[in-house]
């Protein structure tokens, strides 16, 4: 089996991240840009960028429900995610 790389790890949790920004700002009625800030600023996004999570496995809608549920303090619902 082949080793991932990092550049492909770095491409899968670029492509995550934009993809989660753009469906939070097209919800909230936001900005791209603002919705990539506060993203970037949550602990679901601490977790897509540390490559040890494997969470850049996962698809963008699963971390897009982890965003909205860290962000209405819902800490529980989560973990489960």
């Amino acid at each position: 089996m082949r080793e991932v790389n990092d550049n492909i790890v770095e491409i899968c949790i670029e492509s995550i991240a934009a993809q989660v920004a753009d469906a939070y700002a097209d919800k909230q009625g936001i900005s791209v840009t603002d919705a990539m800030r506060l993203f970037m600023t949550t602990k679901t996004y601490e977790l897509l960028t540390n490559p040890k999570s494997f969470l850049y496995l996962e698809a963008a809608p699963y971390v897009e429900d982890m965003l909205g549920a860290e962000l209405a303090g819902d800490w529980e619902s989560w973990m489960e995610v």
